[in-house]
């Protein structure tokens, strides 16, 4: 069997711009502050794993990139229409800057797959959102002062982050059906 063609180049800026915007659409839902941490339960945080999971690691790292540096030069694409530089100097910035690995770690999986069904969605999406924690509470732990505490004050974001893993997963697999040759997946060699 014929290997993949690779897409043209503005059929991947494309897909990588959408995603970004799509990011950006997710920000018109507000944010929920519970807990006291200062850090908003957002749907956004789904973008940056359904990136990872349907475009791949480079193509989704990208998009999150991009939305991560038009939110940094002041356009209000954050949940509440918050920009600029602040909030990745604030306690949701370890979040934030998670999500560029956070959608890494799911491309990676949904690329070294063969063919990615809801159980290595499932898996893409969990391991991306453990990324985003294993960044976002630490930098938090260090904006407090206090990483026990932060970690604690984490546990509010885990029953809804599970239900948008899941449908997140959901999504992806629906979209890779629907198109399959969307993720690149590395050229397999017969030698």
């Amino acid at each position: 069997m014929p290997a993949p063609r690779a897409s043209l180049p503005a059929t991947n800026l494309a897909r990588t711009v959408v995603f970004a915007a799509f990011i950006a659409v997710l920000g018109m839902f507000p944010g929920i502050y519970l807990g006291g941490s200062g850090v908003p339960i957002v749907l956004q945080n789904a973008g940056p794993l359904l990136a990872g999971a349907i475009l791949g690691a480079r193509r989704g790292t990208a998009a999150v990139l991009l939305f991560l540096a038009l939110t940094a030069i002041g356009l209000p694409l954050l949940s509440g229409g918050r920009g600029g530089l602040a909030p990745f100097a604030g306690p949701s910035g370890g979040f934030l800057l998670g999500w560029i690995l956070s959608a890494l770690v799911a491309g990676l999986i949904v690329q070294r797959a063969a063919r990615p069904g809801l159980p290595v969605l499932l898996l893409a999406t969990t391991g991306g959102l453990l990324a985003d924690y294993a960044i976002g509470i630490p930098f938090l732990g260090a904006y407090t002062g206090d990483l026990g505490a932060a970690f604690v004050q984490s546990l509010v974001f885990v029953p809804g982050d599970a239900i948008k893993v899941v449908a997140t997963a959901v999504v992806a697999a629906i979209a890779h059906r629907a198109l399959p040759d969307t993720v690149l997946r590395p050229a397999v060699r017969n030698e």
